[in-house]
């Protein structure tokens, strides 16, 4: 088995889980600041032609869709994009779903004003593969944003992981209960000591390489943690701040 197809056996054990998570979000105020962020960094166009890539249980798919934008979202897993399919019926908005390997998308070129992703690219077998073909399907001045974040450096990085153990510390002193977790801590670890970006520096290994790919305008903000995680995510996450990059074609 490929570390691709690990990968997606993996996602498809964790639907249910990150579906919860989603479901605060669209309830929260994740949900305005996340389309916000979005939309100021997206081509100034009236409707775009969204790809949400890594769609996961749909999140993006539908603050965007809501919001007037023509969203097609794909995963690599059947139990994301069920769950996903769920949260846009129960939010009454239209998404086009596929089924589709990140690295290889089934779209013509130029399809798309806008590609988002979010916690996707840390788990690619071959991001910079992905970030040629993401480009190829985004028309003239199209824009990606990828978000993300270090999440597993603390596996290999000395420094890093004693600064995760005093997240985590803080997090129990805090009061803020029971550590989140994956299902399978074990099988997490891993899988990402296995996956490329885990042992990159980012976002500098993401600006680097979507320049090498053609992008001509590429700039990052990193650190959104006080903008669209709420307290108790901040602390988790003080040492491993989310990331954003948009890359102009």
């Amino acid at each position: 088995m490929s570390i691709q197809q690990e990968v997606e056996t993996y996602w498809e054990g964790e639907a249910e889980l990150y579906s919860e998570g989603i479901q605060r979000e669209l309830n929260g105020f994740q949900r305005e600041a996340w389309l916000k962020l979005i939309l100021a960094n997206a081509p100034q166009k009236d409707r775009l032609h969204v790809l949400d890539i890594g769609c996961g249980p749909g999140f993006f798919s539908v603050i965007l869709s809501s919001a007037g934008h023509l969203v097609t979202a794909v995963d690599c897993t059947d139990n994301m994009l069920e769950e996903a399919r769920a949260h846009t019926n129960r939010e009454g908005v239209t998404v086009t779903f596929r089924k589709m390997d990140s690295h290889k998308l089934d779209f013509a070129a130029e399809s798309f004003d806008l590609i988002v992703c979010r916690n996707v690219t840390w788990s690619l077998a071959d991001p910079q593969s992905a970030y040629k073909e993401w480009r190829r399907v985004l028309k003239p001045e199209g824009r990606l944003l990828v978000f993300d974040a270090n999440w597993n450096r603390h596996l290999w990085d000395e420094e890093m992981q004693l600064k995760h153990a005093e997240d985590q510390q803080a997090y129990i002193d805090r009061g803020f209960g029971e550590l989140p977790h994956h299902k399978d801590i074990e099988e997490t670890d891993r899988l990402s000591l296995l996956l490329p970006l885990t042992r990159e520096w980012r976002p500098e290994w993401d600006v680097r390489t979507l320049k090498e790919e053609g992008f001509s305008a590429v700039y990052t903000e990193e650190n959104l943690n006080a903008k669209v995680l709420d307290e108790k995510q901040q602390v988790l996450n003080c040492s491993t701040p989310m990331f954003m990059i948009c890359a102009e074609k």
